[in-house]
């Protein structure tokens, strides 16, 4: 059977031909076989999971070693969901008994960097014990070492922890020198060029002094690891094949990675859409999959999917023509599966007030004709952009869910109890245990700092060993005794995360007035743990790709199960509905007057709509508000700003549209000339009270 199946590739007919040639490339029979890279430019709908979870399945069937392929994903999710589609498909194949290994690397970008750092610490001069710092973690030692070299304390405002922690980010991922950021990204914190460059040396040293890898550290050793030719061969040689889904959302050091692990491109897959890089403030950058083609020498073979499963042909002729003015693309049409279909609405109201009042009208009229409403959508370029639209939502009592909100892990609770895993982990932690110290009642930030000091002059050294002083003797016994066995394992995975759970229920209660709730968090967080196999892989990957919270983003319990989505652009990308309104489709607001100017900047912009209009399958509607109310303008207060429709839609694109007014310019006037007969509202109120 196999042989068949191999022989007439049975499994792989529900392809169209694009998805095919792209599953096929490079696996053909030697004498034909391609070994050029593979660049697959999916478009929007065309079923690019789907292919490149064949292509995956049809190495493994071809012969391909499981444990030699590296799948990178960028999201956790969209690795598992791969993970079972190739299952699925190379069961299907090889018969449901047959013995097939499973994807063992597969993962985030930064999932599988820690891995193989670990893997290659000794080499590099790390220790293999290292812990990672999530965001929070990695702004609050930024903050330590910004206060102890008295950054803090500047006649003029120096910036933020947050704001210092998102240059140094930005400078990593983009591989660009601190002299080239600022201007580019925070100009308005150029003037601090030099005192930003010696905190940061002092943040990397610290790093450095307690074991600790920041977020945007597992990319950077590893990129660095992998620039020493004998390191970049011996990894590189582990995987015969390298597949890399939204490559358009990379940033350079990302793309330096894969160029050094296979420099001539033989086994290298990467699939994305250049019409969908929106990710610049991410430092991804639409070169990477623009020149990736040029790269190698022969250049990398292209299979544009064009085919799309998703919307009607109207919705996509739109879209095509603005993505068609972009001033770089690989040229694609998209052409739907789907015949039929209305032209999309692009609807010119008053105000923003009107625009809440038309999408609230027509998200009741879906919802009567049988449309749920969590089948519709409502995207914007910026998240204030809803509020309007939220009042009046509230106001007549729809249930809606704004995506965004809280992570699980950044909850007070959460972190205390991690901290706690990491400071067992890695006890030169000085973030983790900072926050765990000053959980022991009776001990304050200086004491903790001072028992820091302390402990780090010995770290291998037994935390019951340690005298602290007589005031937190008590709690500190129990304390000591709980870290020690942590680190000695005395109790099996993940029965560590109870025993920490139970040390920290009074703690709970004595700082929260809502202990129960936040102990049914930290329960979940031990059913969350019972996934991983170690306590180190438990917190690695929960640090690099962490849960949102409880019941995904917050739903108020009390709300119908039915709600209306609302959702940035950026939030939207991958998913699609049936109805999806666009808010504000006008200069200022898409193009943003924040863009900055550049033609990149705005070609990034033009994406964004592109990428809003292709979530829609059957309706799509662009708001066009002609009036913006404007608060707090310095010097002429509140004022109305008059709006132009988006310069992405010029007018020779306006047949593509069903161009609409509301309310509909003859009941407007129908109203105006109606005679109002006056109303003594004074006299209502004095009679209020007689």
């Amino acid at each position: 059977m196999l042989a068949d199946s191999l022989k007439t590739y049975a499994y792989l007919d529900k392809l169209n031909p694009e998805q095919r040639a792209a599953v096929l490339h490079g696996a053909e029979p030697a004498l034909l076989q391609d070994t050029r890279p593979l660049l697959v430019i999916a478009g929007a709908g065309s079923g690019k999971t789907n292919t490149l979870a064949h292509r995956v399945a049809h190495l493994i069937v071809s012969g391909v070693d499981p444990r030699r392929i590296l799948l990178l994903t960028f999201t956790r999710r969209a690795a598992s969901e791969m993970a079972r589609r190739v299952d699925r498909i190379t069961r299907a194949v090889m018969g449901a008994s047959a013995s097939i290994e499973t994807l063992a690397w597969s993962g985030t970008f930064h999932a599988i960097g820690a891995r193989l750092l670990r893997e290659c610490a000794e080499e590099i001069g790390l220790a293999p014990s290292f812990t990672i710092h999530d965001r929070e973690d990695s702004a609050d030692l930024m903050n330590l070492v910004r206060h102890e070299l008295g950054l803090s304390r500047k006649e003029s405002r120096f910036p933020t922890k947050g704001t210092c922690l998102a240059i140094y980010s930005r400078a990593v991922n983009a591989a660009l020198p601190l002299s080239e950021v600022l201007p580019l990204a925070f100009p308005w914190c150029a003037d601090w060029e030099e005192e930003l460059r010696t905190l940061f040396g002092a943040y990397v040293e610290a790093k450095q002094a307690q074991g600790v890898l920041d977020y945007d550290d597992l990319l950077l050793y590893w990129a660095q690891m992998v620039a020493e030719p004998a390191l970049a061969e011996r990894v590189g040689e582990r995987f015969d094949h390298i597949l890399v889904d939204e490559y358009q959302d990379t940033n350079k050091l990302q793309a330096d990675i894969l160029l050094s692990l296979k420099p001539e491109g033989a086994g290298l897959t990467v699939v994305g859409d250049d019409a969908q890089s929106i990710y610049s403030f991410r430092a991804a950058t639409v070169r990477n999959i623009l020149d990736f083609p040029g790269a190698f020498d022969p250049k990398a073979r292209v299979v544009t999917l064009d085919r799309n499963y998703r919307s009607t042909q109207p919705i996509l002729t739109a879209a095509n023509a603005v993505i068609a003015l972009a001033a770089e693309r690989f040229t694609k049409d998209l052409r739907s599966e789907r015949h039929g279909g209305d032209r999309p609405d692009l609807v010119t109201v008053a105000d923003e007030s009107a625009q809440a009042d038309y999408i609230v009208e027509r998200v009741l009229q879906n919802r009567e004709a049988g449309q749920l409403l969590k089948a519709q959508a409502v995207l914007f370029r910026a998240a204030h952009h809803s509020g309007p639209l939220e009042v009046e939502l509230t106001r007549r009592k729809i249930p809606f869910v704004k995506y965004g909100g809280l992570k699980f892990l950044d909850s007070a609770h959460v972190k205390d109890v991690l901290a706690v895993l990491r400071f067992a982990e890695n006890p030169r932690d000085r973030v983790a245990g900072f926050r765990v110290l000053q959980l022991l009642p009776g001990l304050g930030p200086a004491t903790a700092a001072e028992m820091l000091e302390r402990l780090a002059t010995d770290p291998g050294r037994p935390f019951a060993a340690f005298e602290p002083n007589a005031r937190i003797a008590t709690p500190w016994q129990a304390f000591a005794h709980l870290l020690d066995g942590l680190r000695a394992n005395e109790a099996q995975w993940p029965a560590q995360l109870d025993r920490v759970r139970r040390w920290y229920e009074p703690i709970l209660e004595r700082r929260h007035d809502d202990a129960g709730l936040r102990l049914a968090d930290l329960i979940q967080l031990e059913q969350i743990a019972s996934g991983y196999p170690s306590r180190e892989r438990f917190l690695t990957e929960l640090t690099l790709d962490p849960p949102e919270a409880t019941g995904g983003h917050a739903i108020d319990p009390m709300l119908d199960e039915d709600f209306l989505i609302l959702s940035t652009i950026h939030s939207a990308k991958g998913l699609e509905w049936s109805s999806v309104f666009v808010l504000n489709v006008v200069d200022g607001c898409i193009p943003s007057d924040m863009a900055g100017g550049t033609p990149e900047e705005y070609e990034e912009e033009r994406r964004l709509l592109y990428v809003a209009m292709t979530r829609a399958k059957d309706h799509l509607t662009l708001m066009v508000p002609q009036r913006f109310y404007v608060h707090h303008q310095p010097r002429n207060g509140d004022r109305h700003l008059y709006a132009l429709r988006s310069r992405f839609i010029p007018k020779e694109m306006l047949p593509l549209f069903a161009d609409r007014f509301w309310p509909p310019p003859s009941a407007a006037a129908s109203r105006r000339g109606e005679r109002v007969q006056p109303i003594d509202i004074g006299a209502r109120m004095r009679a209020m009270w007689r």
